[in-house]
């Protein structure tokens, strides 16, 4: 049976909630909504922070420790003769808010379900779901012009007569909008996976 007082209940609530403050002035409402904005602000960063490390993303899930991790550590992303170190979050997660939050959310509920899941909790499963994974990558990197890439890579700064004859033709196809960088650089960081004989689209098993 329902209580009859709970809707004055909830009257009374919404009342004091919205009922201006005898006590308290303008002055200090507005200075401890800074204070929890501020911490608010600073919170986020610093998880943002925390998350965003090799280490954190390398190690959070036994999966990624396994397989993902050690590839990307034999890559030229992760060790190279100029010492300039591409993270995880550099290639994978926006640079820019709020983009950043959403797709860290977002990827962060999608992994954990998945790890839950042992979507590719042994090397056979990873390997069957490999060609599925990257492409979901690339699709992500074609959609918005390989901008992650680009971060780093800026096109106005290539020296074009240092490059490979294949590297000059290829890089004049980007810059003439025709290309993007994940269309030749699909095993840059990882394995490149192999191409199943009857491939399916990545965008209809999402």
């Amino acid at each position: 049976m329902a209580d009859p007082e709970s809707p004055g209940r909830i009257r009374q609530a919404l009342s004091w909630l919205f009922s201006p403050s005898a006590r308290w002035s303008i002055f200090a409402l507005l200075l401890a909504g800074l204070g929890v904005g501020a911490a608010m602000v600073v919170g986020t960063q610093v998880a943002v922070a925390m998350t965003g490390t090799d280490e954190f993303c390398g190690t959070a899930c036994h999966s990624h420790a396994k397989f993902v991790m050690p590839e990307h550590q034999q890559s030229a992303h992760y060790a190279n003769r100029t010492g300039v170190r591409a993270m995880c979050v550099d290639c994978h997660v926006p640079h820019t808010y709020p983009a950043k939050l959403i797709y860290k959310a977002r990827a962060g509920i999608t992994d954990a379900l998945a790890e839950m899941r042992g979507v590719i909790s042994s090397q056979e499963k990873f390997d069957q779901e490999r060609w599925r994974l990257a492409n979901l990558v690339w699709d992500e990197m074609r959609d918005n012009n390989s901008a992650n890439c680009r971060t780093c890579h800026d096109p106005a700064a290539w020296d074009l007569k240092k490059q490979s004859e294949d590297a000059t033709k290829q890089h004049k196809k980007f810059s003439a909008g025709k290309a993007t960088c994940i269309d030749c650089h699909t095993g840059v960081a990882h394995k490149e996976p192999e191409v199943p004989k009857a491939p399916v689209k990545a965008a209809a098993l999402r």
